[in-house]
């Protein structure tokens, strides 16, 4: 089972979130990655393919909420953030996770405990000390959401080829953002450099593994083919398919259940000392008597009756 780390302490319980429902969690998770996300996660577990769970970067812990829905026995969900603290010198990291917790931190392990039983294993430090916390070739599935620095991701890159299993999906997230150059740099650096093979972007995110991605483009494109909420198209880069999704409609997995959701009200039950209400008389029934009642006055009274009571009616 995962590591667990103590809950940070310092803060009234009322100023820390409680999420009613997954949609309540801040954070940039967009549903097509949920839904490809789901995809791979789901694909591994199919091919009971075993490994641990990697979040560089976690803000306030949306993605990290939906990962840990794919967390196995015996396998182990690792996050690392500073949180908003300030950087310290690598040697001080390990103090900086028992002693520095920020409200950042706080609420992101209120958020998560709203949808899981246990935290991840929370490492509050820079990105850069993860190699001495996670160990080589263990992870599946490393998402990498940390700096926008071009030198930090450029060590998140070399991180998650470290830790990666061999056939392990790594996400990078603001690949392609227009105010996060040096993430797009280092990423599409290592495609040329590391064999960082790309397997599939979509607005945010990109997809790619280290090892053989022939396999994850075929049958990700046959999934692609059954869906009528996103749009797909294969483009070639270095030489192999790189397949590109849109999906602003995508209709993403059903998302975590967070046990703060409110339960729905019954129905009141009838009382049974009440007598049930007597139906209403029908609305047309009078009209009709009073109609039949003109006709008959108008066939047999004599005239002169039948207009003194049409006239007092009227009145």
């Amino acid at each position: 089972m995962s590591q667990t780390s103590t809950p940070a302490e310092g803060t009234a319980a009322e100023e820390l979130p409680r999420p009613e429902r997954f949609a309540d969690v801040k954070g940039w998770f967009w549903p097509v990655d949920q839904l490809i996300f789901d995809w791979f996660l789901t694909r591994q577990r199919d091919t009971d393919m075993k490994g641990d769970l990697l979040e560089l970067g976690a803000y306030m812990g949306k993605s990290a909420i939906f990962l840990g829905g794919y967390l196995r026995e015996g396998e182990t969900f690792t996050v690392c953030d500073l949180f908003d603290s300030e950087a310290p010198d690598d040697p001080n990291s390990a103090e900086m996770d028992r002693s520095y917790a920020t409200l950042t931190r706080r609420a992101f392990e209120a958020n998560y405990l709203s949808f899981h039983d246990e935290l991840p294993t929370v490492v509050q430090a820079p990105t850069s000390v993860i190699t001495s916390r996670v160990e080589a070739a263990t992870c599946r599935f490393v998402h990498v959401d940390a700096s926008h620095l071009y030198e930090h991701v450029h060590g998140d890159v070399a991180a998650a080829r470290e830790l990666l299993l061999p056939d392990g999906i790594v996400a990078f997230d603001d690949f392609r953002a227009e105010h996060c150059p040096g993430v797009s740099a280092a990423v599409w650096g290592a495609v040329s450099t590391t064999g960082l093979k790309p397997i599939v972007i979509t607005g945010s995110k990109l997809y790619g593994t280290w090892g053989d991605p022939a396999p994850f483009t075929e049958e990700l494109l046959e999934f692609l083919a059954t869906r009528t909420d996103v749009w797909h198209g294969v483009e070639e880069v270095a030489g192999l398919p790189l397949i590109r999704i849109k999906g602003p409609k995508a209709q993403p997995p059903a998302p975590p259940v967070s046990r703060n959701e409110p339960l729905p009200r019954p129905a009141p039950e009838p009382d049974p000392a009440t007598p049930p209400p007597a139906p209403a008389p029908s609305p047309a029934a009078a009209p009709a008597r009073r109609s039949l009642a003109r006709r008959l006055a108008r066939d047999l009274l004599p005239p002169i009756l039948t207009r003194a009571l049409t006239s007092g009616r009227s009145r």
